[in-house]
């Protein structure tokens, strides 16, 4: 039962992290900039973290060889959802930003569930996997809600609008969680794969999305400051 509790009060606070966005609001766009930068470099960090220290080597010694299979999967699905159904950006260019503000919603509720069923899978595995695999979706969380609430703003929502529904997007983690928990005993010959879906989904949203942001800071201060914040999110996941 102890286990139940853990993974609720996990994905309760993946979730209120939708909130994060109003404390934002009221920085200096500079401050606001260089604040986002290192919480983009700490998250790819602790994602890369919990995919190579936490993910893969759980995922190898339940899986085997097949591990690597299953996480070229989930990057190829992946980068079909982005691709075609617009899942955290708008790429085309002449979008219909309010259009998009709701596609979004769409998009990160789902991947807020599938946040919510890595984390059950995980806890189910073992306990310091879930922990890790927690903070991993928490500190890559951040970036992305503060992302999340300003496309809802640019969208032409009121703030308070835009954080009831943010909020609401991010509740699909609950009930990703409490599916794999209550049926995992129909599930447990597939919870496994969800490790390397995990590590997969991990390694993409690194790849993709967090280090080509990087990228276009070029200065020799901020990517002194980018490499330290990156290898204290790798430090961080492998102490734990």
């Amino acid at each position: 039962m102890a286990v139940f509790w853990y993974i609720l009060i996990s994905v309760l606070a993946v979730s209120l992290i939708s909130f994060i966005g109003v404390f934002f609001l009221a920085l200096k766009k500079e401050i606001l900039d260089k604040l986002l930068d290192l919480f983009i470099s700490f998250a790819c960090g602790s994602l890369l973290g919990g995919a190579f220290f936490h993910l893969l080597p759980e995922s190898m010694d339940k899986l085997g060889n097949s591990t690597f299979v299953w996480v070229a999967i989930a990057f190829l699905m992946f980068f079909v959802l982005e691709k075609f159904f617009l899942w955290r950006h708008c790429h085309q260019q002449h979008c219909d930003v309010h259009a998009f503000s709701y596609l979004n919603l769409i998009g990160d509720g789902i991947h807020n569930f599938i946040d919510g069923t890595v984390i059950a899978a995980a806890f189910l595995t073992n306990l310091a996997l879930g922990f890790s695999t927690t903070l991993a979706v928490i500190f890559h969380e951040i970036p992305q809600e503060i992302g999340d609430f300003s496309i809802l703003i640019y969208g032409g929502w009121s703030r308070k609008k835009a954080l009831i529904f943010n909020f609401l997007s991010a509740l699909p983690a609950v009930v990703g969680a409490l599916i794999i928990y209550f049926f995992s005993h129909q599930f447990l010959g597939y919870v496994a794969f969800l490790l390397p879906f995990a590590a997969g989904g991990f390694l993409y949203i690194a790849a993709t999305d967090l280090i080509p942001q990087l990228h276009k800071k070029n200065t020799i201060s901020k990517s002194i400051l980018q490499f330290i914040a990156l290898t204290s999110g790798l430090v961080l996941m492998w102490l734990l």
